[in-house]
């Protein structure tokens, strides 16, 4: 079913073009997508006037004379709870940067499907994504709180896939972008190839990042230790690298706690990402930090980025330089808008070759946040960047209630057209006990198969009084069901041991498609007691041709 599914189109653009693009999958359900027979199959949304209008060859719809953020353009639709919409539309305003967003009014209420901050004389594209509780019609209209403007609409989509289909494009993208295909040769001593060997290969470690916060807790709790250090490879520090622990009452540093999480991480082989050097949010500074002057707050801030910057430079596999800056803005009240720009120039300035992360929630999580959309963000990051800031990274936190996965795909294809490093950095889940640990496993696999996601962390340190809003195990390390999902996954992915074994052909080869990571590969010669060969393999990522290992035995 996979290979004859419709494939999905990860292409997304964040640029403002002089034309809009063709409708993805040819517009799917939707009807006169380019708008070649003029108004057929659509209609004015509340009050607004709607005309047909070309300019340069390029036929759109206009929604003008609007007097409720509604009023716009509209076309009759049904949607069918059992299907996952992927939905993109082009737009453009008569005057400014206007937000606009998608809607669909559906008997239950209203879905938001999409969002992006409009030009005027270009086209910006809405990717996003929806499903909906209940098959009926629906409605779908443009808003935009700005009634002053015209809202411009062209090349407009709404693809329906199967939950199959989507699946499917898990497996598409995981074998292209997860895995490569090896040929292992096996030879005898006189250079001959070897039929009929046995061939064992276990994984060893899985090159994709996986991992979880954790905390100090850690360092005095063995069953903690084992339970951890036997699945991860990467983790954040929950508290203990924060400005508020480092540095509680000004000029008295203390790093001891993040030091011993640090060294503990390192003996273990994980990877540490550091968090974080600034938050942007008032309600989690230092307590003495809010009443200083300006330029006592300037100060003060320099020597926070260079403290734990020097201290864990090379140490450190990333690090949010200024955690949820697009919802929060303390240093920018207090500093001026280019605070956190920065912010990240010093950061870069000490540790040039480390990615520096902007962090942020909501942004795949929830389509009704307009404060941090996909395009919020990526226009976050082009300031960011035309104020000097370089080496960025895209931190997306994660924190789900009920994930709305198509949106979630199309938010991480539209901020993966900034070509940036991306990571899932805050995973959990707050639902129903039923409920959580199957939608932790739609993220998780959405994450994972995802070709712009380079790691994953979860955000379930575990607290003997209880985790933050996730935690995988009972205070006895036994695992939760949301436990169980992480266990299914690294055996799935091959981060739990997964062995694979099958014989040489008669030209001596074996061919398997791996996960990228280390694996043991051991070869046993037919017929020989004991005798076998092992040796380490290593699967990096790759062009498409087969990566081919010869075994002499």
């Amino acid at each position: 079913f996979g290979a004859n599914a419709l494939k999905y189109d990860y292409t997304a653009s964040i640029e403002c073009l002089p034309f809009p693009q063709k409708p993805q999958y040819n517009g799917g359900i939707i009807k006169n997508p380019e708008l070649n027979f003029g108004l057929r199959a659509w209609s004015a949304f509340g009050i607004a006037k709607v005309e047909h209008r070309v300019s340069n060859g390029n036929k759109f719809i206009v929604a003008y004379s609007r007097n409720d953020s509604h009023d716009s353009i509209s076309q009759k639709i049904y949607l069918n709870k059992d299907k996952l919409y992927t939905f993109s539309a082009w737009v453009q305003v008569s005057d400014g940067k206007i937000p606009v967003q998608a809607i669909f009014k559906t008997t239950r209420g209203f879905k938001h499907a999409g969002a992006v901050i409009a030009e005027s004389n270009c086209w910006s594209m809405i990717k996003g994504g929806l499903t909906v509780d209940e098959s009926g019609p629906a409605e779908l209209y443009f808003e935009s709180k700005n009634t002053s403007v015209e809202i411009w609409v062209d090349s407009i989509s709404l693809q329906p896939f199967t939950t199959e289909e989507w699946r499917s494009h898990h497996g598409q993208s995981i074998e292209e972008k997860r895995k490569r295909k090896v040929r292992i040769h096996v030879m005898d001593k006189q250079d001959k190839p070897l039929a009929n060997a046995t061939i064992s290969i276990v994984q060893k470690k899985l090159s994709f990042p996986f991992g979880s916060a954790t905390n100090k807790n850690i360092l005095t709790n063995s069953a903690y230790q084992n339970w951890f250090t036997s699945r991860f490879t990467v983790t954040t520090f929950e508290d203990e690298m924060k400005w508020y622990t480092t540095e509680p009452s000004q000029g008295r540093e203390d790093y001891s706690a993040a030091d011993a999480l640090l060294k503990f991480a390192q003996q273990h082989g994980i990877s540490v990402r550091g968090h974080n050097v600034l938050w942007d949010d008032p309600r989690y500074q230092p307590s003495w930090v809010p009443s200083l002057s300006a330029s006592q707050l300037s100060k003060a801030v320099a020597n926070r980025i260079i403290s734990i910057i020097k201290r864990y430079k090379g140490q450190v596999i990333g690090w949010d330089v200024v955690n949820e800056n697009l919802h929060f803005s303390f240093f920018e009240s207090k500093l001026g808008p280019q605070a956190s720009a920065n912010a990240y120039k010093t950061a870069k300035f000490i540790d040039p070759s480390t990615t520096l992360f902007l962090n942020e929630y909501n942004t795949i999580e929830d389509s009704r946040d307009r404060t941090s959309s996909p395009t919020a963000y990526a226009n976050k990051v082009k300031s960011i960047q035309s104020l000097g800031g370089r080496n960025l990274g895209i931190g997306l936190e994660s924190h789900f209630n009920v994930p709305d996965l198509p949106y979630m795909r199309s938010a991480i294809d539209t901020l993966g057209a900034l070509g940036l490093p991306m990571w899932l950095t805050e995973v959990d889940v707050q639902s129903g006990p039923n409920q959580k640990a199957m939608y932790l496993e739609q993220v998780l696999r959405e994450a994972h198969a995802h070709p712009k996601i380079n790691g994953i962390v979860m955000w379930t340190a575990w607290k003997p009084e209880g985790c933050y809003r996730m935690c995988l195990t009972d205070n006895n390390f036994r695992n939760l069901p949301t436990g169980d999902v992480v266990d299914k996954l690294l055996k799935e992915w091959g981060g739990g041991r997964k062995e694979l074994s099958g014989m040489t052909s008669p030209d001596g080869t074996l061919e398997a498609s791996l996960f990228h990571g280390d694996y043991q590969v051991t070869v046993a010669q037919p017929g020989a007691n004991n005798s076998y060969v092992v040796q380490s393999l290593e699967v990096a990522p790759a062009e498409t041709s087969p990566h081919r290992f010869i075994l002499r035995v």
